[in-house]
């Protein structure tokens, strides 16, 4: 890329030209530009890429002091006055294209830290790295082309993939196994116990958990999340899926592929989620559930029984969506109908 210059470690400027040929747009304007960073519309200055997506910030677009736009054909013109107009159908995941040559990641140079602490048995694969204090267990496997970053502690027999990212502090308790370019954010805690107790004898009994916490190939989870590993069977997390922070599943939860889990979800043991199913900020989910494929559960939905696949549900306890919205337009109505009753009765 003769166009580029690197501006120190892991970032890059780019020219105008450039950025339309990695998305594939059509440029008006100034091609020499140079693109130092990217920022919203109304935050850019004459080195920074922007882009407008919506007619409803086309007033913001045409306020921007931005070098550069990625922009629709239908909204272009409310940003004429940008010296470089980038067109494309979806400026939004054109930016997505952009950002790793702006922002590439310093990779870390492979090698074992000598504050490591290494049990026996361990196998490391090619271009490993291992940071600063990591704790590998006995029997530890690691894949080729995986980061364990600073104070992370990986237990007995832990299995970890190919090309994963496991940051600092992350817990993996033994048995626990990834897959292939699993990244796992800060302070996330894998295979730990998951809360189960017999009451015998006037006392709560722990059930001994013998499970695994399996996570599949391409799974992201955030940070300060915990996935708890199976009593008597495995928790597992599908292919695909990924986990925001501050996320908890219980034992024995059942995850699908290419789920999308937002902050603060709740699972409790022993519940399935289909494939390809959402979970917004919040929602928690009883146990013993199942929720189909393709479901979709809104903000703060209190699941309580088993949601069909493919079906929008929210509210608490959660129902299908729209009987969720006429229920609560009901409820509205009540101070007014009280009100009402009142003056009659009067």
């Amino acid at each position: 890329m003769t166009d580029d210059t690197t501006r120190g470690a892991g970032h890059e400027s780019l020219t105008a030209a450039r950025v339309a040929q990695a998305v594939g747009g059509t440029l008006e304007g100034d091609d020499a530009l140079v693109i130092e960073r990217v920022a919203p519309l109304v935050r850019a200055d004459a080195a920074t890429l922007t882009f407008l997506a919506n007619a409803r910030y086309a007033a913001d677009g045409a306020a921007t002091r931005a070098g550069a736009v990625l922009v629709t054909s239908a909204l272009a013109r409310h940003v004429a006055h940008v010296p470089a107009r980038i067109v494309v159908a979806a400026p939004h995941e054109a930016m997505l294209r952009v950002l790793p040559l702006l922002h590439r990641p310093v990779p870390l140079e492979p090698g074992v830290h000598a504050t490591a602490i290494l049990g026996r048995g361990v196998v490391l694969g090619d271009d490993v790295h291992i940071g600063p204090y990591v704790v590998l267990g006995d029997g530890v496997t690691i894949g080729a082309g995986t980061t364990v970053e600073a104070h992370a502690w990986i237990g007995r027999d832990v299995t970890i993939g190919a090309g994963c990212a496991l940051r600092a502090g992350v817990r993996c308790y033994a048995g626990t196994v990834l897959g292939d370019r699993v990244s796992v954010h800060a302070n996330t805690v894998l295979g730990s116990d998951g809360f189960g107790y017999v009451q015998r004898g006037g006392a709560h009994v722990k059930i001994p958990h013998v499970g695994r916490c399996i996570v599949e190939d391409d799974v992201e989870i955030g940070a300060n999340c915990t996935l708890d590993r199976g009593s008597i069977d495995d928790t597992v997390v599908g292919a695909g899926t990924k986990i925001d922070n501050l996320v908890q599943l219980g034992h024995n939860v059942k995850i699908g592929r290419l789920c999308l889990l937002m902050s603060q979800v709740g699972v409790a043991g022993s519940s399935v989620v289909g494939d390809g199913v959402i979970l917004a900020g919040q929602v928690g989910v009883a146990g013993h559930l199942e929720i189909g494929a393709g479901a979709r559960l809104a903000a703060q939905a209190g699941v309580i029984g088993d949601v069909p696949a493919g079906e929008t549900w929210s509210g608490y306890p959660a129902r299908p969506h729209r009987e969720a919205l006429r229920a609560q337009a009901a409820l509205f109505k009540l101070p007014s109908l009280l009100r009402t009753l009142t003056r009659r009765d009067a």
